[in-house]
């Protein structure tokens, strides 16, 4: 198995990993079971960004902040799963 074979893979089994531990939130399944009982089914995506960086080598990357526009509408749907947004 190549290096790159075992990153591929150890990746992936993060990604599982997370999906798995939203699946199983108790949280989460509050937070739909709550818009269920509205009358809402949820369409729930969530994007997972994974980006290695080899640990002896210091990252060139610069951080840079990014300004999200949120709705009223986002922002109750948030709070309703106990998702806290700073301002």
């Amino acid at each position: 198995m190549s290096l790159h074979e075992k990153e591929n893979r150890a990746v992936k089994e993060l990604g599982d990993a997370v999906n798995s531990a939203i699946e199983q939130s108790p949280i989460v399944t509050d937070a739909l079971e709550h818009l269920r009982r509205l009358g809402y089914e949820a369409d729930l995506n969530v994007k997972l960004e994974i980006r290695l960086q080899e640990i002896d080598r210091p990252s060139e990357q610069t951080s840079e902040e990014i300004e999200l526009e949120l709705t009223e509408e986002d922002l109750r749907t948030l709070r309703r799963m106990k998702i806290r947004v700073d301002d």
